[in-house]
């Protein structure tokens, strides 16, 4: 995967570089033989909730809620999760949906972790799942699915979520998916609004304009 006779700034090939690499801590650089994981840190989930895919860092999820089937508990930002969370209107076994805050909605794809910090501070992230369009950083942990494309702002499935729909979530087998049929979900997109940005002005209007999916790098089309 590397071109190994590409030049670095030092002059020298990254081939050069490598042969003479030394390994002064083999608990820090494993070896494949001693590896942290048998598996990559993150996974990509595939389902009728996340046709194009959800991203979640399973390496941060407790093995209790590797798999997890609860009702959706359904906000439209991040502000409105975060109110119910501090307020503690979220109970264990609910999954969180935040939407509308993916790269056209958010616009910008805001990153999701003061809801998901909040959780983890409850002590609920061993109880409570987090999906989003939005995205999250490298401290995350729990079950936060996020990127999940399309996003609603697209018409994407999770903008027809409701309260009380059950979510279920299959991390080993890459699965997330809501308990609702295919004609159930055709028909609540056919009712659903056309999505109407808050920025009318401005280069984030021509933002939103062009901006596509997480699923292919949020890249103008």
């Amino acid at each position: 995967m590397l071109n190994t006779g590409a030049a670095t700034v030092s002059g020298r090939s990254i081939s050069d570089i490598i042969a003479q690499a030394r390994v002064l801590d083999k608990e820090v650089i494993r070896s494949k033989k001693t590896a942290y994981s048998q598996k990559g840190g993150t996974a990509v989930l595939f389902g009728n909730l996340a046709p194009d895919g959800a991203v979640v860092k399973r390496a941060a999820v407790v093995p209790e809620m590797m798999v997890h089937s609860g009702p959706a508990r359904v906000f439209d930002s991040e502000e409105a999760a975060t109110k119910a969370i501090i307020a503690h209107n979220i109970k264990a076994g609910d999954v969180v949906v935040i939407r509308y805050e993916g790269p056209k909605g958010g616009p910008g794809m805001r990153e999701m972790l003061t809801p998901t910090s909040i959780i983890a501070g409850m002590g609920l992230d061993k109880q409570v799942a987090l999906i989003t369009d939005g995205r999250f950083s490298g401290a995350t942990r729990g079950s936060s699915i996020g990127h999940v494309s399309p996003e609603a702002a697209c018409r994407g499935p999770i903008a027809v979520i409701k309260e009380g729909d059950i979510i279920s979530i299959d991390i080993p087998n890459y699965k997330i998916s809501v308990k609702l049929s295919d004609k159930e979900i055709k028909g609540r997109l056919a009712k659903l609004p056309e999505f109407e940005s808050k920025i009318k002005t401005g280069y984030l209007k021509r933002y939103v304009e062009h901006v596509t999916s997480a699923s292919t790098g949020a890249v103008f089309k």
